[in-house]
C-alpha cells in the first residue's frame, strides 16, 4: 500500500501526517508505505514549518529529514491511496487526477467522528490541535488498513 498525504503547501499537516503515520504503522507492524505532497509548490524543497516541527518532536515524531513537494499527475499512478487535509485540497486535487487514476482520493479524516477537515496551523498557530486530529486519523486509517486477526 503507497500512501500520499496532501495539504496546501506540504510544510505543516501533510508532512505532519506522513511522519506520525509512519511512525504508528511501524508500531502496529503495518507495511505501507508513505509520502506527502502539497497541491501548490511555494515550499518546494523547504523542510516542514520549524513551529509544526518543534510541536511533532514534542510528541515524538521527527520530520526533519522530509522536504516539500509539489503533487503532479504521476502520483495518481505511484499511489493507492492519496488522502486529503482538507475540502479545498481534495477539489484541486480531484482536477488535476487524469482520467482512469489508479490513486483513491479522498479526505484523510473520512471515518473520524466530529470533523473532516484538519485546520491548517500555519493560519490557526494551533500546531498540538492539528497533531491530535492527524494521530486520530492515522489511527484510524491504520485500523482500516490492517488485515483481519
Amino acid at each position: 500500500m503507497r500512501i500520499l498525504f496532501l495539504c496546501l503547501g506540504n510544510i505543516c499537516r501533510s508532512p505532519a501526517a506522513e511522519g506520525v503515520f509512519r511512525k504508528l504503522a511501524a508500531e502496529a507492524g503495518l507495511r505501507a508505505e508513505a509520502d506527502s505532497a502539497g497541491t501548490g509548490g511555494w515550499h518546494a524543497g523547504e523542510p516542514p514549518y520549524g513551529p509544526m516541527q518543534a510541536a511533532a518532536r514534542a510528541r515524538g515524531y521527527d520530520l526533519s529529514a522530509l522536504r516539500a513537494r509539489q503533487l503532479m499527475r504521476a502520483d495518481f499512478a505511484a499511489f493507492d491511496l492519496i488522502l486529503a487535509m482538507d475540502g479545498q485540497n481534495l477539489r484541486d486535487a480531484a482536477r488535476l487526477a487524469p482520467a482512469g487514476a489508479r490513486a483513491e482520493l479522498r479526505l484523510f479524516l473520512d471515518g473520524v467522528p466530529g470533523t473532516q477537515d484538519v485546520p491548517d496551523p500555519y493560519y490557526t498557530r494551533d500546531f498540538d490541535g492539528c497533531l491530535r486530529l492527524i494521530e486520530q486519523g492515522a489511527q484510524a486509517l491504520i485500523a482500516r488498513l490492517q488485515p483481519p486477526q
